[in-house]
């Protein structure tokens, strides 16, 4: 089993790192929207916290903008896994990554 916080706020990040069970930390933009900080600088801090995977989700909508903007999150850090939408475009531009060997993570569609 796998512990992954869903936050992107750093002190409970901190605290649930002191618990020594935490493998990673799932994200979304509205999260990190209430931290106030940029995307690609709270993206950095929440990785120098967790030693692994730390999901950051794009906003695009069509592919093309998916997948620049995939790549430019997935240059933040080496833990960064990029989550994209399923939706059509969405899957296409998993498509795509997973065809060039990038770590893709699909969020569950509410």
């Amino acid at each position: 089993m796998k512990f992954f916080l869903d936050t992107a706020n750093l002190e409970e990040l901190k605290a649930g790192v002191r618990l020594g069970i935490i493998d990673g930390v799932t994200t979304n933009p509205s999260l990190i929207a209430k931290e106030g900080v940029p995307i690609e600088d709270q993206i950095r801090k929440i990785c120098e916290i967790v030693d692994g995977d730390v999901s950051a989700e794009v906003v695009a909508t069509a592919a093309d903008e998916m997948l620049a903007e995939g790549r430019k999150l997935a240059k933040i850090h080496k833990n960064v896994v990029v989550k994209v939408p399923l939706t059509r475009d969405g899957i296409r531009a998993c498509s795509i990554f997973s065809r060039r060997k990038s770590v893709i993570e699909i969020p569950q569609c509410l």
